[in-house]
């Protein structure tokens, strides 16, 4: 491991790499943002549109157009450079930001949410990959605590924010917000950001890209509706399976012949990259779980505003930052990472576990005490996850590496809110069925808009009290359902294998495949003479 500083980058590189940091932070503020400012204003937007039944559709819309377009954006990134691309994604997620705000009922928003998502999914990939090209593992360490910082205002910040303009303006603002944000993001990309800008002619994977599409389109569809819209063992949801099933199979065998597949079945045989996906795959469950369904706790039980519940989220926020600015930094230091995502998940199981036992009556001390332990774990998985993942391809994939560590991440998520929706939906209707009238039950249950926490609270007694222990024995049980997923991530983080981290970032760098140095080094001059 003493060679690890060998490599280093250059004092020239490292000023031009701090240039153009905060660009890159900004457009992950932006994508990060978005996944938590939206989440505190949710109860107000489904009392004003109703729609309860769709409204984890607000967020799927979202997750599942960025899951989709990101292993485009990675792989025409790797073939055709990333600069223009990365502008693009930024510009398309603002105009899908403006529509959103101005959307008029649960539809709309759904449609350009979806919009918008397409453009979120250039923006994290986008940026997880240009720090590929110009930082080396190793030292990605160093520069964990720009992208740590990020992450955790956007988490910290997002709930706060998305609380304070429901409250003090419009929920519409959750996304007109972005619009500063964005465009500072583009100027700053623009004229700082000077990576190598590739022709090259290679057929995309168009194929490769509607199977993908479509295998993924049909597994959210088939969790999102299985039990709620349609029974599970309905033609339509036995046929959403299928759809899914025979995509995948497809996929596999146009994969295996295509010249440049849009999911390249090689990073897959390697340990390290299956075993760290399966990690984040599985934290994807989690993360967007607690995103989605704490704020409903916090402001329907515990009455809080939406302003109120993003402030209860800061300890959690906060834990996850720690630990992930000291896993960064000795990650560097070290360049050991396996003990991070073991150590990560049992403590992320513990917070879990803790978060089974609300109830009507739990303090918010104790419940910001469990939020703190559920945010260590998971700031412990969040950074090495990527750097593990990068480290197990070759740098000519790094885009598509990175893309497909954050598909896998986002599906994960998208499974998650869709399936623990379902398994929430399900709960409440059979807590409320026989404990309150036909007609109350359904005003919760059916449309949503009963359950505005504005109007909650003016509910009678008798009435209210079986609202907030249905609401939380739901909650409660989604968390139950976390547990068994959880544990399966740590189960295969215990055979990740420890392997030194590349010194390299470039193309011909100490990361080559062997008999591949010809290539290498051609790399290297297109890379001279194409930088701009």
């Amino acid at each position: 491991m003493s060679q690890a500083t060998d490599a280093s980058p250059s004092p020239k590189m490292r000023r031009e790499i701090l240039v153009v940091m905060p660009g890159l932070m900004l457009a992950m503020l932006l994508a990060m943002l978005d996944n938590t400012i939206v989440g505190t204003a949710m109860p107000v937007i489904v009392g004003e549109f109703g729609g309860y039944a769709h409204m984890s559709w607000v967020v799927t819309a979202y997750i599942l157009a960025a899951t989709i377009s990101t292993p485009l954006y990675g792989k025409l990134g790797d073939l055709y450079g990333r600069k223009r691309l990365f502008m693009f994604a930024i510009a398309l997620f603002l105009v899908g930001s403006a529509a959103s705000g101005a959307a008029q009922d649960m539809g709309q928003l759904i449609a350009f949410r979806g919009l918008q998502g397409l453009g979120a999914g250039g923006l994290m990939v986008g940026v997880m990959a240009i720090i590929g090209d110009l930082i080396p593992p190793r030292e990605r360490g160093k520069y964990q605590g720009f992208m740590a910082a990020v992450m955790m205002l956007a988490m910290i910040g997002g709930p706060f924010i998305g609380g304070f303009l429901t409250d003090a303006i419009n929920w519409r603002w959750t996304f007109y917000i972005n619009l500063p944000l964005g465009i500072v993001a583009l100027l700053v990309v623009a004229f700082t950001l000077h990576i190598p800008r590739h022709r090259n002619k290679a057929r995309i994977d168009y194929l490769g890209i509607v199977l993908l599409s479509v295998a993924a389109g049909s597994m959210v569809l088939l969790t999102t509706w299985g039990g709620t819209e349609y029974e599970w063992d309905s033609p339509q949801i036995l046929g959403l399976a299928a759809l899914g099933v025979v995509s995948l199979i497809l996929l596999v065998m146009v994969e295996r012949k295509a010249a440049e597949p849009v999911l390249p079945l090689r990073l897959f045989k390697d340990r390290n990259f299956v075993l760290i996906n399966a990690v984040g795959f599985l934290q994807g469950f989690a993360m967007f779980g607690a995103m989605t369904f704490i704020p409903m706790y916090l402001q329907i039980v515990k009455g809080q505003t939406p302003t109120e519940s993003g402030v209860t989220f800061i300890p959690m926020m906060l834990g996850a930052m720690v630990a992930s600015l000291l896993s960064g930094q000795l990650l560097s230091k070290t360049g050991k990472y396996k003990i991070f995502p073991i150590l990560g998940g049992a403590i992320m199981i513990a917070g879990m576990a803790l978060l089974t036992t609300l109830n009507v009556d739990t303090s918010l001390w104790l419940t910001s005490g469990m939020l703190i332990v559920f945010g260590l774990g998971l700031g412990l998985i969040m950074q090495v996850s990527m750097v593990v993942a990068q480290n197990s391809a070759p740098q000519r994939d790094i885009g598509v590496a990175s893309s497909t560590s954050t598909f896998l991440r986002n599906i994960g998520g998208s499974f998650g809110v869709a399936l623990f929706g379902a398994i929430f939906a399900n709960q409440l209707t059979n807590y409320f069925a026989g404990r309150l009238p036909g007609d109350t039950a359904a005003n919760f249950t059916g449309g949503g808009a009963g359950l505005d926490p504005g109007q909650i609270k003016d509910l009678p007694a008798p009435i209210l009290d079986v609202v907030h222990n249905g609401v939380t024995e739901a909650i409660t049980n989604v968390f139950m359902w976390t547990i068994p997923f959880a544990i399966a991530g740590l189960l295969f983080a215990l055979f990740v294998k420890q392997v030194p981290l590349r010194t390299g970032a470039a193309p011909g760098d100490n990361d080559a495949e062997p008999g591949d140095a010809e290539g290498a080094a051609e790399a290297e001059a297109a890379k001279l003479a194409a930088m701009h």
